[in-house]
């Protein structure tokens, strides 16, 4: 839904939901997505975080399907102004852990498949938005070493693919890269040197140009149009940024944030026997869990739940973050909280001072949240997520 103050739009993300196949996705725009925006804004249009995975965007390469999908949009007033590109394969009822960053930017099969999420977007996207695809930051930091050249010289040809889409048919599509724990790119200071040396620095001007027929001038101008970060709140919270710190790097960088997703993790301010027995209700196998202790010796990352369960009481008196998103409106968890009070300083950062055209909201762990954490119904704690953030940017 439009955002009147900040300017940009609110929505949540179709990753919630079944969306392997094209009629999966079709399912959820056709059922919960407009129950959700029936609720919220039924006499105006919605944007919706959309998600196609390799075999839904397979299915809609077929110009019927394609066709019935922008129809289906303008039927029910969607707005097609961000996708979610990060995961490929399966998301919900399998095992997805590592997984879900395969194939990585180590591959051309990653580029190729952005690309087409980039088509079909420029396809079904209203004329003079601007669109934010969000990605996997590079690969999952045990394969990064030595690949820091590759998976660059990768997303350079993604943007060159949507500098030359913007040419052709007006779209503007801009590529958001989204740091996440044990990943590749995983903390802010992390991003903005590999964006400075890698993405943003005369060799990556010289080759956009070399790719697009740009100038110089104009390559380096169209690279931050085209580039930048998904900032999910959720992973920033979990390796203990400082939200105002982080969003003034950024912006000091001239790395701009195209996505904002809106989400909350686990936090546990002092781990005990009490906090490891009730956190294990939330090992589960589906996704990856990541943890940042804060130690004595500093902070210590651990790729999943268990490797960190399994440290006992040589944990005790820590403070844990656990990449587990929580609806956004709980505080109280029982035996420990959120990092909502992270989200809630980026929301009043901006209002003061938008830092995004896109905000989503995120909470895609509903079919595997513990069963005290859950709602009434998925659609339901939807609205009340998208309400609980609108009422903070309104107040």
């Amino acid at each position: 839904m439009k955002l009147d103050d900040q300017g940009g739009h609110l929505t949540y993300c179709l990753n919630i939901h079944p969306t392997q196949t094209w009629n999966e996705v079709k399912a959820a725009l056709r059922g919960p997505v407009a129950d959700v925006k029936a609720a919220l804004c039924p006499d105006a249009p919605f944007a919706v975080g959309l998600r196609f995975s390799g075999e839904a965007l397979t299915d809609l390469s077929d110009p019927e399907k394609r066709s019935e999908l922008k129809a289906l949009m303008a039927e029910h007033d969607y707005l097609a102004v961000t996708v979610n590109g990060f995961p490929y394969g399966r998301f919900h009822g399998t095992r997805v852990k590592e997984d879900v960053y395969q194939p990585d930017w180590r591959t051309a099969e990653r580029v190729r498949y952005t690309n087409e999420l980039a088509d079909l977007m420029a396809y079904i996207a209203p004329p003079g938005k601007m669109i934010s695809l969000s990605t996997v930051p590079g690969t999952f930091k045990p394969l990064a070493k030595g690949g820091e050249a590759e998976m660059a010289e990768n997303y350079l040809l993604s943007v060159a693919h949507m500098v030359r889409l913007r040419a052709q048919t007006g779209a503007h599509i801009a590529l958001a890269i989204e740091p996440e724990p044990f990943c590749f790119l995983e903390t802010i200071s992390e991003t903005i040197a590999f964006f400075e040396t890698y993405l943003f620095s005369p060799t990556a001007i010289a080759r956009l140009a070399n790719l697009t027929g740009l100038t110089q001038a104009g390559a380096k101008s169209a690279l931050p149009e085209h580039l930048g970060l998904c900032y999910d709140v959720c992973h920033a919270a979990v390796e203990y940024e400082d939200p105002a710190a982080s969003i003034a790097a950024l912006r000091k960088a001239g790395i701009p944030v195209h996505k904002l997703q809106l989400s909350a993790a686990l936090r546990i301010p002092d781990v005990g026997e009490n906090e490891r027995t009730a956190l294990a209700e939330f090992d589960e196998p589906t996704y990856l869990h990541q943890v940042v202790r804060n130690t004595r010796d500093g902070l210590k990352v651990h790729s999943d739940l268990p490797d960190a369960l399994a440290l006992g009481a040589d944990s005790d008196g820590e403070e844990w973050r656990v990449h587990f998103h929580v609806p956004i409106y709980l505080d109280d968890l029982g035996a420990f909280s959120s990092t909502r009070d992270f989200l809630e300083q980026i929301l009043a950062l901006h209002k003061v001072d938008p830092i995004s055209p896109h905000l989503e909201v995120e909470t895609y762990t509903w079919d595997v949240l513990p069963g005290a954490t859950r709602g009434q119904s998925v659609d339901i704690d939807i609205v009340r997520e998208l309400n609980w953030v609108r009422e903070r940017l309104q107040k």
